[in-house]
């Protein structure tokens, strides 16, 4: 459990449990979430073939997911885990925020 908690940078036991809840949770409907927002664009399955739609629904989870980790994180009481957490994944791929 200490282990988990240094790698995750939990400073108890009930919050790497809340942690490990936001993650989830966030996956879980980013993943569902992806459906809608490819729907209002007209984006379906039946619309493009597959080597073109998993890829471009794979591209639309990723802003949903990070939208929404902020968000749900932040009704759990962790803003601030979560923003840091943002913004440590956001420099590495080159994005610098304040």
């Amino acid at each position: 459990m200490q282990k988990l908690m240094s790698v995750f940078k939990a400073e108890s036991p009930g919050q790497l449990i809340v942690i490990f809840i936001v993650f989830a949770v966030t996956g879980s409907t980013a993943v569902y979430a992806a459906g809608p927002v490819l729907d209002f664009f007209g984006i379906n399955s039946e619309t493009l073939p597959p080597w073109i739609f998993w890829p471009l629904r794979i591209l639309v989870i990723f802003p949903v997911y990070q939208c929404l980790l902020i968000i749900i994180g932040t009704m759990a009481g962790q803003f601030k885990y979560f923003w840091e957490f943002e913004k440590k994944f956001l420099r590495r791929i080159g994005i610098r925020l304040p």
